[in-house]
């Protein structure tokens, strides 16, 4: 992809319980790279956390994802979609286990609030497992008022875990 006006920073957040979890999201990673309108930027390390809002499952490995697109909010979630259909995501229940789940949870500096699109994606400010990979990436960027590395100073970590995977 060569730069271009339109093209924005977005940041994906990458997860998953189910599976052979790192496999799934370096396949994600390289679909995501092989679209022409994005570039990957960078890579956060991986982390496995706690599950959250259903507690009684797997705890998950979480990463995140810096890339350039001259994609829209909406066709950059269509894309994250279907890449979780191509990796045999289910959605059964909220909250519950996956073997990929991708978010975007900042594009720009963009707020969106539509049916099926929410960018800052809801509660990023409130959970260290998305905190935690984002700002190995974009410490400085802006949610709500604040850095990201400050909304992580506010949060519990105490269970997040570094884990040595390489994603690419």
């Amino acid at each position: 992809m060569h730069p271009m006006a339109d093209e924005t920073k977005a940041y994906i957040g990458l997860g998953g319980n189910v599976g052979d979890v790192a496999q799934h999201m370096r396949e994600a990673i390289q679909i995501l790279n092989k679209n022409d309108a994005i570039e990957f930027v960078s890579v956060s390390s991986v982390y496995k956390t706690p599950p959250w809002g259903i507690t009684d499952q797997d705890w998950f490995l979480n990463a995140c994802v810096g890339v350039r697109t001259t994609l829209n909010p909406r066709q950059l979630l269509e894309a994250c979609q279907s890449i979780e259909k191509e990796l045999k995501r289910e959605r059964d229940v909220r909250w519950g286990p996956r073997t990929i789940d991708l978010d975007i949870l900042v594009y720009g500096d963009l707020e969106i609030k539509e049916e099926g699109l929410e960018i800052p994606h809801p509660r990023t400010s409130e959970r260290a497992f998305v905190l935690k990979p984002l700002a190995d990436i974009a410490p400085e960027i802006l949610l709500d008022g604040k850095k990201v590395l400050q909304w992580l100073n506010e949060v519990d970590q105490s269970e997040i875990q570094l884990v040595e995977i390489e994603l690419i």
